[in-house]
């Protein structure tokens, strides 16, 4: 059975049926159990988390709600900041990123943070570093991980729900990113759609200064989580144009989560894709590869010495190496690019309030799949599982992964829904629905 969410322990500390340090002990006792056998969490600080118990947490609706943090632009002040990279391996943060001094201030208790691919190349979580992350349902297999959805596939391959919000929802400070942040969103994994709902709360909001910020939700995202969706005009997607062919089981599950959307009362028509894989590969590639050879290039102004063999893995290096002398003009025409992909993606929201869809065109893969050290491998392998999630981050809209059934081999399947920039309330009220209509369970012991 699964343990009690977020909203749950924060309201069982809140009314004193458990303490904020019982909470924390039983969250470290699980992690030293169970993470030998599965690699997710790279650094700890359990003593400083108790320490900050025992001087009081801030009152906030996460008091007592013990967290991890992924290991990728999103600082813990006093833990290593690598981002997977054996070139960042003795960074440590020197301060709280703001999404994390969010979180804290809401009474968080963070202890830890967690595995990453190489500065999130990669849409599998195996770096040279640290080595692979193992999913929990099957540890031969891939936990999913960054690049082209690195929220909604690890949900999808994790059984997890996971919710990519609309573009400039949450502020990226204090690390700039204002070309790869188009292609990238920070927020949660959670097991319930509730504890999403209330952590995007707590999250979200521009800072002053920020480049972008998505409009201001009606209500609070929580009770908007709690409010019926009403009748969804919803497309249904199970191809794409030229794109990667559907496993049978991923198109099954789609297809049944259709059947439940129409049994909840929405009407849901059959229709085509309005993007190409290939150019949103394409120009998602361009925002990303600058954005990563401005990274690189940094870290080795300040160690003062070029580029060492083993400093970044091939498939990074393979990257490195092409995107060192791409021309400023190819990327303002990836910028111009994603703009019009985004109309045309858009586009399709006159017809509908919501697009369904796979998450992942293909089940998880086996560890090894997405093997850095063989580009030609990534290259491969990489944009079939990207090729329903990636046009979003391009586009910046909003999309969620929900749990919904298991392959033939026992692994769970997601399936994405999308909506128009800010719309995370209508996903969320959505989720909900169908999280009540169709709850997921939790992984058998590794």
């Amino acid at each position: 059975m699964r343990g009690p969410d977020a909203v749950a322990t924060a309201a069982a500390v809140r009314d004193g049926r458990t303490g904020a340090r019982t909470v924390t002990e039983e969250a470290i006792a699980r992690i030293r159990a169970l993470d030998p056998a599965l690699g997710a969490v790279v650094h700890t600080r359990f003593d400083a988390a108790r320490a900050e118990i025992a001087a009081g947490l801030p009152d906030g609706p996460l008091h007592g709600v013990p967290m991890l943090v992924k290991d990728l632009g999103t600082d813990v002040a006093g833990l290593p900041a690598t981002g997977g990279s054996r070139l960042f391996a003795d960074v440590t943060a020197r301060h709280d990123s703001e999404l994390v001094a969010r979180y804290r201030r809401a009474g968080a208790v963070v202890l830890g943070t967690t595995n990453t691919p190489e500065l999130g190349l990669n849409a599998s979580t195996e770096p040279a570093l640290f080595g692979p992350t193992r999913n929990p349902w099957s540890t031969a297999h891939s936990p999913g991980g960054s690049s082209g959805g690195s929220i909604r596939i690890p949900a999808a391959a994790c059984g997890l729900f996971g919710l990519k919000p609309s573009r400039g929802r949450v502020s990226p400070a204090p690390r700039p990113t204002t070309l790869s942040g188009l292609v990238s969103a920070h927020h949660a994994l959670t097991t319930t759609v509730r504890d999403s709902a209330l952590l995007l709360d707590v999250a979200a909001g521009p800072l002053p200064g920020d480049a972008y910020a998505a409009p201001a939700p009606a209500a609070p995202f929580a009770e908007l989580a709690r409010r019926a969706p009403g009748r969804l005009r919803i497309g249904l997607l199970t191809a794409l144009p030229d794109g990667p062919g559907v496993h049978p089981d991923c198109e099954r599950a789609v297809r049944a989560a259709a059947l439940l959307c129409e049994r909840l009362g929405h009407d849901v028509t059959e229709t085509t894709a309005p993007h190409r894989p290939d150019d949103v590969g394409r120009t998602s590639g361009v925002l990303m590869g600058a954005d990563l050879v401005a990274q690189i290039d940094a870290r080795l102004a300040g160690l003062g010495r070029p580029l060492a063999d083993d400093d970044i893995e091939p498939f990074t290096r393979v990257l490195y190496d092409h995107y060192r002398g791409l021309p400023a003009a190819d990327v303002s025409r990836a910028l111009r690019r994603a703009q019009e992909i985004g109309w045309e993606a858009g586009a399709a929201f006159r017809r509908f309030d919501v697009l369904l869809a796979p998450t992942l065109a293909q089940p998880t893969p086996l560890l090894g799949t997405l093997d850095t050290s063989d580009p030609e491998s990534i290259y491969r392998h990489a944009s079939v599982y990207a090729a329903f999630t990636s046009v979003h981050n391009v586009t910046g809209m909003p999309a969620m992964s929900v749990p919904f059934g298991h392959d033939s081999q026992g692994l769970p399947l997601g399936v994405q829904f999308a909506a128009p920039l800010g719309g995370e309330g209508m996903l969320l009220a959505l989720g909900a629905q169908l999280e009540e209509a169709a709850p997921w369970g939790t992984p058998p012991a590794p």
